[in-house]
């Protein structure tokens, strides 16, 4: 179960510095953890004890979430911090001042005082969590593009794969390596269709992960067994970025041609290829299945993600 969205509930320890801090950790690709807990209390402060002994300060409570969440004040929207380096923390709530005993106003003519001063209450709130995954290049396109299989074969990433639309329910990321020195981070996105900018299908749900990546990987289908026309599928995702954000429609793309190797396509791949030129888009032609052009496309979004 894949979580990217979340509101939580923490609260500063009692009469003492008991805080609640959140940390990036790498190892954590989710926010489902918080799916099953929603309330967090640092721990409260102890009482002082007799012989002028204070009492020990709350410890703090300190919350794991993944690389690329950012947090927020739930009811007033004010953005607390945005976690992208591993150990980066931000504070969520701090805990509240301890209380003073009698011998904290004790003076030389009144050595036994009857006056202290309670701990007070914690403070709390509600904090909204929102992950954005953390990717260099975006795979975005049509549901069946072969984006799952296509990533599946740049790396190590074993996203879902069927014959069926909307076979991914979740973004996977893989490690994609270019040569001994270089590497770059691949997301594979739910597939978007017309509509998706106002909640239609899936891929509306994880629009918000490609807003981190550097260049989106805009994947074609040249298969005429779609019944779509190719450039019109460029067009449609196109105009649902824009809807969505137009900065990121203006993010750098990298075209790329899918199912090169079935003999039906070659009509398609022409006209593709004739639009790109004519419109001065880099373009890639491949076959996922078969990894037909796929070295020369790992070249290409090196050297892209350089340009960007």
């Amino acid at each position: 179960m894949f979580v990217d969205e979340i509101d939580i509930f923490v609260k500063g320890g009692d009469g003492g510095a008991g805080c609640v801090w959140l940390e990036a950790d790498p190892a954590l690709t989710t926010l489902l953890d918080y799916h099953y807990k929603r309330h967090y209390h640092a721990e409260r402060g102890q009482h002082g004890e007799g012989g002028n002994r204070h009492g020990r300060s709350g410890g703090d409570l300190l919350l794991r979430v993944p690389l690329g969440t950012l947090v927020a004040d739930r009811d007033t929207g004010e953005r607390l911090g945005d976690l992208t380096a591993s150990g980066q923390r931000v504070l969520a709530i701090r805990g509240a001042r301890g209380g003073r005993g009698n011998a904290r106003f004790a003076t030389s003519t009144n050595r036994a005082p009857r006056r202290a001063d309670l701990g007070r209450p914690g403070p709390e709130r509600w904090l909204h969590l929102e992950l954005k995954l953390l990717a260099d290049v975006g795979v975005i396109g049509f549901p069946n593009a072969g984006k799952s299989t296509l990533v599946s074969r740049l790396s190590a990433a074993k996203p879902r794969i069927a014959d069926y639309p909307f076979t991914t329910l979740e973004p996977t990321l893989g490690i994609v390596r270019v040569d001994a020195e270089r590497t770059f981070v691949i997301a594979d996105l739910p597939g978007l269709i017309p509509g998706a900018a106002l909640g239609k299908g899936l891929g509306h749900q994880f629009l918000r992960h490609t807003e981190r990546t550097r260049l989106l990987l805009h994947m074609l289908d040249l298969d005429p067994g779609t019944g779509r026309d190719p450039i019109d599928d460029l067009h449609v995702i196109n105009r649902e970025l824009a809807a969505y954000s137009p900065e990121l429609a203006r993010r750098p793309q990298v075209v790329v041609a899918n199912k090169s190797d079935l003999p039906e396509a070659a009509p398609r791949r022409d006209k593709v290829e004739q639009y790109c030129a004519a419109n001065d888009l880099p373009l890639f032609v491949i076959s996922a299945a078969t990894g037909a052009g796929l070295v020369d496309l790992v070249r290409g979004i090196a050297t892209a993600l350089e340009k960007a």
